[in-house]
């Protein structure tokens, strides 16, 4: 099945092939009458006056460019195949390519200055949200022997409390990485929407 949406260039040969095709005012007729609904070339040649082989040739070039297609085959009486046409479920949209070099590369140096600035927050933040974590606590037990041998019970309180673990990797640097990872899958994304459109 074709694509519901099909997006050419101005260059592109099948854009082309409909600027071809659509040139001629009898070729527009086909369409509208096509849009009533199926049609053989009999059909369309009596329906417009004209002779066979001239809606055979406007026929072919909208065969050609892909805007109707042969929906069925039929035979006459005498034994003939006759092919029934029809529109192609299609829109198609004629446009210049957008991707700008410039304005891709701005995309992603905006998208690059944002995960720098989080990551250095979370850097600055990161461990005055650790230093309330890790305080000790001085229960009212504990502030009396401190009252006697300050230097004793500063080490009890901290030697009480479990060292946590240490960390593989900076939370900061990772949280950059991830953003980083993040770009780069973005990009991939990209270059495989460009190859596709190719």
């Amino acid at each position: 099945m074709a694509d519901p949406v099909l997006v050419l260039e101005p260059g592109d040969e099948r854009a082309q092939k409909i600027a071809k095709a659509m040139s001629s005012q009898t070729a527009g007729e086909i369409l509208r009458l096509l849009g009533e609904g199926q049609k053989s070339l009999t059909d369309l040649a009596e329906r417009l006056s004209l002779p066979m082989n001239t809606v055979k040739y406007h026929v072919e070039n909208l065969l050609d460019a892909g805007l109707i297609s042969v929906a069925d085959t039929r035979y006459s009486v005498k034994g003939r195949e006759v092919k029934i046409y029809t529109l192609t479920d299609q829109v198609l949209i004629v446009a210049p390519r957008q991707s700008d070099v410039r304005s891709l590369l701005l995309k992603y140096a905006s998208l690059f200055g944002i995960v720098a600035v989080a990551s250095l927050t979370v850097a600055v933040i990161l461990p005055l949200l650790e230093e309330n974590v890790n305080a000790p606590v001085i229960t009212p037990a504990a502030a009396g022997v401190m009252r006697e041998t300050p230097a004793v019970a500063l080490k009890a309180g901290w030697d009480g409390i479990a060292a946590p673990a240490a960390a593989a990797i900076d939370p900061a640097l990772a949280f950059f990485l991830g953003g980083i990872l993040v770009i780069l899958v973005l990009l991939c994304y990209e270059a495989w929407l460009w190859k596709k459109a190719k």
